[in-house]
Order: C-alpha cells, then structure tokens, then sequence
C-alpha cells in the first residue's frame, strides 16, 4: 500500500510531465506555423563580379601634362598586370579603365561622372591634377565612393577627423598643410630655429603650407614673426622679402610652386639672405632651382622633403621596371611619376586583399584601409595611417639640400622620419 508521501509525489511528477507535454507541444507548434526570419545577404559593391573588379580614374595624356600623366597610368596598369598575372585578388582580376581628361576640369568631371554611373567602377585609383581632383572631390565625397591616391597635395585633401562620407577619400602623397606642418618640426627639431618667417602664393598651394606652418609653430612654440602673401606668378615680390628679411628670422619657409618659388629664391639672394629656405617637395628638382642656383651659391641653403626614395627602393623599384616592361616600350623603369602610379594601385590593392572572401562593398573597403597602416616602400619606411578618419598623406619624409655645385641635384640631408622623431632631433 501507497503512503500518502508516496502519491504526493507520484501525483507531482505526473503533473510534470504534463506540464512538459503540453509546453513541447506548444514549442512544436509555434515551430512549425511561426514565419522564420529571413537572412540579410549583402551584395558586392557596383563594379564586382565573381571574377573582375573594374576601377578607373582619369589623367592627362596629351598635351603639356602629357609626359607626366603617361608614365602615371603606364604603371598603375602595370601593377594590374602583376595582380592579374597571379590570378588576381581572391580570384578577382582587376581591371583598369582610364581616360584622358587633359587637365580640363570641365572634360574632367565629365568622363568621372561616366566611371562613376555609367562605367559604375568600385573605385577611383589616383586621381590626377589639382585642377581635375578639385572639380570632382564634392562629387566623389557626394556619391561615397572609394577614392584612392591623388596625384596633387592640394589642401581639400587634408583632413584630420573624416566621417561619413567624407572617409572615402584616402590621399598618399605629402599634402600641403602637412607639408607646412613639417616645415614646423624640422625648423625646431632640425635647424633649431625659434624665429621662423614664410613668403607664400596666393593659391590653394600657397595658403596650405602657409595653414599648416601656422599651426606647427603654434604647437611647438615658435615664432611666427613674418607671413607675406604674393600673388600666385607674381613677377615682383621685393617688398614682402624685404618686409621678412626685416623680421630677422632663424629660418625662411617658401610656400610657393614652381615660378614663384623661383622668384621668391632669387630676390631672397638679391638682398642678402643667409638664413636657410624650407620648401615643397614639388620644388626639389633641375626645372627651376637650375634657374638661380648659381645666384644664392654662398650666400643660403636651400632645403625640401622628399616622400620616397627610388635610389634605395631595391625590389620595388625592379619589380616596376619588370612589369613596366610588358604594358609599354618606353623605359619608365626611374620615371617618379610612374613610382607614384605604382604606389597608386599598391595601396589600392592592398585594402583589397585585407577583404578576403567576404563580400566587397565600399564601407568594407574604407574599413580594411583603416584597419592597420599601409607601407609607401621605395626606400621610404613611410607609412600611412587612416584610423580613426585620419587623412594627412605621408607625414614620415625626408629631408634634402639643394646641391648648389651639382645644379639641379638634391642630397639627404637627414633620413626619413616621422614628427615626434624630428622634434626629438634624432
């Protein structure tokens, strides 16, 4: 006989299992009846099948900018010969559309409107000219597409917190403002300056190095203690170099381009400079400093950044050469314009690779170009970092002297380094 204890708990474990019955019962139904939730597929970007990924850009082939824009686009088609040739990225090969824009801006946005919508490219590789790249920069940030690499420093690039859209821009090259920064860091870590004075155009160019200047000196302690604003081509700049030479400054930064750097430099030794000149990489060259070497010879040095250097870029620089080889006859092989088309679509490239087998969308894309920094090469140890929207092109240069005895030449200085090691004065 059955204690009372006994079908208590007989009765409990059978109202259990009731209860159990009944709630699976309830879970089956619910199973089968309940619609399911469907899964989010994202989709590859515009311009991505199974097997190509098409990119473009637009440069000057013809006319005056002609020997620039051809040994350019030769090596970024080079360097997708070299990716296609191993079976391209994740089994992606890529494929390069290019037209030639001749440096109009209105011919320009034009045919970057038919890559964009019609041609729908998943990116722009190496934008070309500060003319072309200041016409099409709203558009680009407008539509969000990747942008990577613009051959120009012009100031519109610089930005030192991007969002939104704004990320998709991703410059290379030494930007003006940071240029002007550096010129910042180097008079302190450098030449030791504290008095520091620049005489700069009044372009987009000008006012950049002149921006970034201002703030370095600001930061670091130094003393601005002139600023003189020419006329961009101006023929005549006596009266700010003599305004500048009055504040007597430890050091004189030229913020100008080409023929205003030429014109600035000569009236800077006509009345008696002997401070030491900072000045655009654009400027490191025979073209114009050939022009008045001779004129400042003994009186002051001149000196400019330089972001790579092919005379140590070792395997880069034969790798160019090999691949340069099979898209051209002509010998690019020590062209830096092709180095700087190389570099376009390395970096371009690289953020690919970072994607793996997942989809490619162009917020993906952004993402794997911030996720860790990109190496310049060429002898350069530079690296560029877009974490947290940072977009300031190389800020790891080196620094040359205009050889007054070799015209035209430029010897190191001091070796590639970042900021915080210039201000140490390692």
């Amino acid at each position: 006989m059955k204690t009372r204890k006994t079908v208590r708990l007989t009765a409990l474990a059978l109202a259990i299992l009731l209860l159990t019955s009944v709630l699976a019962a309830c879970s089956t139904q619910s199973a089968s009846t309940a619609t399911p939730t469907p899964t989010t597929q994202v989709e590859n970007a515009q311009g991505v099948t199974d097997n190509q990924i098409l990119i473009g850009n637009c440069a000057a082939t013809s006319g005056a900018f002609g020997p620039v824009g051809i040994p350019y686009i030769a090596a970024i088609e080079a360097y997708c010969e070299m990716v296609n040739e191993k079976g391209g990225i994740n089994g992606r090969e890529i494929k390069f559309i290019h037209y030639d824009d001749e440096m109009s801006p209105e011919k320009g946005m034009a045919l970057y409107d038919k890559l964009i919508n019609d041609d729908k490219v998943f990116a722009i590789v190496g934008c070309f000219g500060t003319p072309v790249v200041g016409a099409v920069l709203p558009e680009l940030i407008e539509k969000g597409i990747p942008a990577v690499y613009f051959a120009t420093g012009m100031p519109a690039l610089y930005n030192a917190d991007a969002t939104g859209n704004e990320r998709c821009i991703m410059p290379v090259q030494p930007i003006y403002t940071t240029e002007g920064h550096v010129f910042a860091a180097w008079s302190k870590g450098t030449f030791k300056a504290t008095r520091v004075a620049i005489i700069y155009s009044s372009d987009d160019a000008g006012k950049g190095v002149y921006e970034g200047l201002a703030a370095g000196c600001q930061e670091y302690g130094l003393q601005l203690v002139a600023a003189e604003q020419v006329p961009y081509g101006a023929e005549d700049v006596s009266a700010a170099v003599t305004k500048v030479l009055a504040a007597e400054p430890d050091i004189i930064c030229n913020g100008a381009m080409q023929n205003t750097f030429l014109t600035i430099g000569k009236e800077l030794g006509k009345q008696g400079n002997t401070a030491p000149m900072l000045t655009s990489y654009v400027n490191a060259g025979p073209t114009y400093f050939s022009q008045f070497a001779a004129d400042i010879k003994g009186k002051y040095d001149i000196y400019a950044p330089g972001w790579v250097d092919m005379s140590q870029g070792g395997d880069d620089v034969s790798l160019m050469g090999e691949y340069l080889a099979k898209v051209t006859k002509e010998d690019y092989s020590l062209s830096a314009y092709a180095m700087s088309g190389w570099i376009a679509a390395k970096f371009f490239c690289t953020g690919l690779e970072r994607l793996g087998d997942g989809p490619i969308t162009w917020e993906g894309y952004i993402d794997a170009m911030e996720s860790e920094p990109i190496g310049l090469g060429f002898g350069s140890n530079s690296y560029i970092d877009y974490s947290n929207g940072k977009r300031f092109g190389t800020e790891t240069l080196a620094l040359y002297r205009m050889d007054m005895d070799a015209t035209g030449c430029v010897v190191k200085y001091q070796d590639f380094k970042t900021v915080d090691q210039i201000l140490a004065g390692n």
